[in-house]
């Protein structure tokens, strides 16, 4: 993660100031140094100088405007401002997998950093504050960085008011990325921030218990503004000596390197290829729905009914994962295990059911391979398209799912058994068959039930896969890129029918086959984009009715 972690004071005597900072420090050193341990000041400065020199600042904007460069202030540092000592230039830690190293000083050397630094710390603790004065605030702007900034207190019987005013603030120039990081970055700066004060207050308790300092200060009619500090010893404690903990700031510095590395390994950047599948939208609307964000878009509202087959489906995985490690029940690899075990017209009329949108039910007591059934029938269908409940113990209705396993006792009620949309596969399994393995099918019987009659002419993208998947001179690997690719072409011919028909407005039965024309698609090809058009991503769908609703026709 590309930012810098500053802890920043308040002072009494010099206002804010920085008191210690955490940087990523680019390196192409695989040397092994001592980790986390005190490095010689020429160590240090050679690392910080290496990164000086990387990040040349392309701007004219110099140090002095918010202050002289850091070098020449540190001899001027009050004990509440000066975080390490003159011969102790600071902490560096290396992650050599990722060749960054983590350096933690009394402030940034490079001097448009610590320009940038220096006046996220003056606004976080003068004018940006949140309600309550502590607690979590965003503000910034392109030029100087955006900073999220937590500003809490520390107890000190000999301060005003008894306590301290600090902040911990992370500066950055990406601002999505450090919205999006938002509820990590806080709610691990939080927990920094609870040690501190808890140390802190261990303290102020056995002071105050010794001397209350409030009673000492009501009843004593010496004490003015004037001779405040000459009142408490003229001096200002640091926060080594308010937290009694005197490896306190390689604590902070073990912490600081933590949170940038890990903050910046949860969000990760992928190169896309040209613009993303229909398949990459589902997956990270998928992630939007489950993982925390600081704002969510284009995101489904998860219903009591999604939210019970999604915990269905943890559960069954789970177990299933057991069962597989004990188990030498046989399971299906792939499409072309599959259709070689079922026979060309098994295969045929599972697979015409799937990309039609008929509910596909799978009997069997074997839950390995019952699920492993409907993993390799699914990759015939875009990903929104998929309903899964793997393996249940009674019946579940085909709005909830289209791939249905069930236990072998389960009947179907009688209303589904006269219906036409579904297709039984019922799993046999003759006591007492040898199998020779995992992959041997002898002794199971695949016995198909459906009222339904199957027209003759099947939809053109069904031919196009079973040419693919049937043709044993293709490797795999390549009969997958081929299913990707041909998901994707008619995923393309169903946002043409969306947009033409739902983002449109009404449209005749003329027009409509009009554009099947054009498309290339036939009349036995209608059943398969009315029901993929169900697995459109939420993206597209707004996108193309906002845009159907501000240029009416």
């Amino acid at each position: 993660m590309n930012a810098v972690i500053s802890l920043c004071h308040f002072c009494e005597i010099h206002g804010p100031s920085v008191l210690f900072c955490t940087q990523p420090v680019r390196t192409q050193n695989t040397q092994t140094p001592r980790e986390n341990g005190d490095q010689s000041k020429d160590d240090l400065e050679s690392q910080l100088s290496r990164e000086s020199k990387v990040r040349t600042p392309t701007s004219t904007v110099e140090a002095g405007a918010t202050g002289d460069h850091p070098k020449n202030k540190t001899s001027d540092l009050c004990d509440a401002c000066r975080s390490l000592p003159s011969s102790l230039p600071g902490y560096i830690s290396h992650d050599h997998e990722a060749l960054v190293s983590y350096a933690s000083s009394q402030q940034p050397h490079h001097p448009q950093v610590f320009s940038m630094v220096r006046q996220a710390c003056v606004r976080s603790l003068s004018c940006e504050v949140c309600q309550g004065r502590e607690g979590p605030i965003f503000f910034g702007e392109e030029q100087q960085g955006y900073v999220l900034s937590y500003t809490f207190y520390i107890s000190d019987s000999q301060a005003r008011g008894l306590q301290r005013w600090y902040s911990i603030i992370v500066v950055m120039n990406d601002k999505i990325y450090l919205l999006n990081s938002w509820p990590f970055l806080v709610d691990h700066i939080k927990e920094v921030i609870d040690d501190l004060q808890e140390k802190a207050q261990k303290v102020y308790d056995i002071e105050q218990a010794k001397c209350p300092q409030r009673a000492l200060r009501f009843g004593s009619s010496s004490i003015n503004p004037a001779n405040f500090r000459q009142q408490r010893g003229g001096t200002v404690r640091s926060l080594v000596e308010l937290t009694n903990h005197k490896k306190l700031f390689l604590r902070l510095h073990s912490s600081f390197t933590w949170i940038l590395k890990a903050c910046g390994n949860r969000i990760t950047e992928k190169l896309l290829e040209g613009p993303p599948t229909e398949d990459s939208i589902i997956d990270l609307e998928k992630q939007e729905e489950t993982e925390e964000g600081f704002v969510k878009l284009f995101s489904k509202k998860a219903t009591a009914i999604d939210s019970e087959v999604d915990e269905a489906n943890k559960s069954e995985m789970s177990s299933d994962d057991d069962l597989d490690g004990k188990t030498s029940v046989p399971t299906f690899k792939n499409l072309r295990h599959l259709w070689k075990v079922l026979g060309d017209i098994k295969f045929h009329t599972l697979a015409h059911h799937v990309i039609i949108g008929n509910q596909i039910i799978i009997r069997g007591e074997q839950k390995p391979l019952v699920k492993s059934i409907i993993a390799c029938l699914k990759s015939l269908l875009p990903k929104g398209c998929c309903r899964v409940v793997s393996h249940s113990d009674h019946y579940e209705e085909s709005w909830r799912c289209n791939f249905l396993g069930l236990q072998k006792p389960v009947r179907l009620p009688n209303h589904i058994a006269s219906s036409e949309l579904f297709v039984l596969t019922d799993i046999a399994y003759r006591r007492g068959s040898f199998s020779n393995g995992p992959d041997d099918f002898v002794g199971y019987d695949f016995i198909l039930k459906s009222p339904t009659d199957l027209p003759n002419k099947c939809p053109r993208v069904l031919v196009k896969m079973e040419k693919a998947i049937m043709n044993d001179s293709l490797n795999y690997v390549v009969v997958e890129s081929m299913l990707v690719c041909l998901k994707e072409e008619w995923m393309n011919k169903v946002k043409v029918l969306f947009k033409f028909t739902k983002a449109g407005g009404s449209r005749t039965d003329a027009e409509t086959k009009k554009l099947l024309h054009i498309v290339q698609a036939k009349e036995e090809d209608k059943q398969v984009l009315k029901f993929w058009m169900t697995g459109l991503s939420v993206q597209y769908r707004t996108h193309m009715l906002s845009t159907s609703m501000d240029n009416p026709r």
